[in-house]
């Protein structure tokens, strides 16, 4: 790759390998495809290696809605290097190792300058299966066909197309597989901790559903100087798992016998939780969290995507007596300029991300990941595109 903002292939359509979703919930197939050159503030990324999140597994089962759209090209967790630049980018360079991420960060408008938002309200979260700007996708594959985008990332590709607005420049010092992670999952759980509950040290804190996010809010929570952090979860197998993020206590809904999950609760922290973060997006946990949480001042962070329409029952009396309930997508974190503090922390041996690891494939064996994670049997998948 050169150096200098102009590469050889600037401006030219790329023919690459692409892992196609075109049925729903069917294998992916990999194929040739045509990626477009990017245009005005825009950017095209060669994937170095992405990963598979519980999203992309989402999106792929979705039979019915307006967002589910095929074929498509998923993957949101990723890392490569920048191929060639549209007009008008001045950030990034030929050259640059970036993140592409699913949240805008325009660092223009009042919500992207502002410490009280992480939502940029120019380029807004509509789940359009096209490029922000102009509505349109940058693939098609070899019989003229258009390819939907995904989270305006799309890294199940060798090549991507994303909007400026959509990628952070980091530090090459940081292992790729490693920044990976900061795309999606973990950067939620960790930022949750740290910028939307500020879990201070000797804080009490309850995690319900300890998958990545909820390890990542552990690890958050155990780097803050957390007292006790307190799992819940059906499978007992993630305690060992948990312990290695800081989690002290597991509680298991199904060994509790007469007593619900709050009351345990609530006897381990002597009242309450100070925070309940809620990582799965069921209604009835929102509801279970809220109630571990302590009167007073305990607050509950809602970070799971409820996707069955059901609504959350609260008592307004609760709210009288100082809990509170919060959402946060992506966990409060501003792309642009909290990863990069992330992947420092990282290098500094302050954060944990190497343990979030737990298989490796070729690009190849892509639905070997989605096996592995129907299975339970993966925390995160790295997928290398050149191996």
């Amino acid at each position: 790759m050169e150096s200098n903002n102009k590469s050889e292939t600037a401006g030219k359509v790329l023919r690459c390998k692409a892992a196609i979703s075109r049925i729903p919930g069917e294998p992916l197939v990999i194929e040739d495809i045509e990626v477009d050159p990017p245009q005005a503030w825009e950017i095209r990324i060669k994937i170095i290696c992405t990963s598979l999140c519980h999203t992309d597994i989402t999106f792929w089962k979705m039979k019915a809605g307006p967002a589910a759209v095929f074929p498509r090209i998923f993957g949101h967790e990723a890392v490569g290097v920048v191929e060639s630049v549209g007009d008008h980018v001045e950030e990034f360079t030929v050259g640059d190792t970036v993140l592409p991420v699913f949240l805008p960060n325009c660092k223009e408008c009042s919500d992207c300058k502002s410490q009280k938002s992480n939502i940029c309200s120019i380029f807004e979260n509509n789940f359009s299966p096209e490029m922000p700007r102009d509505g349109t996708s940058r693939f098609k594959d070899m019989n003229g066909e258009i390819l939907h985008h995904f989270l305006w990332v799309s890294s199940f590709t060798e090549y991507t197309v994303v909007d400026v607005t959509h990628a952070v420049k980091i530090t090459p010092e940081i292992p790729v597989d490693k920044a990976c992670l900061l795309g999606c999952g973990v950067s939620t759980g960790i930022g949750a901790a740290w910028k939307v509950a500020e879990v201070e040290e000797g804080s009490m804190v309850a995690i319900f559903g300890l998958g990545p996010v909820g390890l990542a809010v552990a690890e958050g929570a155990r780097q803050r100087g957390a007292l006790k952090i307190i799992a819940v979860d059906l499978n007992p197998e993630k305690f060992d798992i948990g312990k290695k993020f800081g989690v002290t206590d597991f509680v298991n809904p199904e060994t509790c016998g007469e007593k619900s999950v709050s009351e345990v609760i609530k006897e381990l922290t002597n009242g309450g939780a100070d925070y309940c973060f809620e990582c799965i997006g069921l209604a009835s946990l929102m509801q279970e969290a809220f109630l571990s949480s302590r009167k007073g001042w305990g607050k509950t962070v809602i970070l799971g995507v409820e996707m069955h329409g059901a609504q959350v029952s609260l008592n307004p009396y609760e709210f009288l007596r100082g809990r509170s309930v919060i959402g946060s997508l992506f966990g409060g974190v501003k792309p642009k300029s909290d990863i990069p503090v992330f992947a420092k922390k990282y290098l500094d041996n302050e954060l944990r991300l190497d343990e979030f690891i737990s298989h490796e494939l070729s690009f190849q064996d892509i639905n070997k990941a989605f096996e592995l994670h129907q299975e339970g049997k993966s925390l995160r998948c790295i997928i290398w595109m050149d191996r």
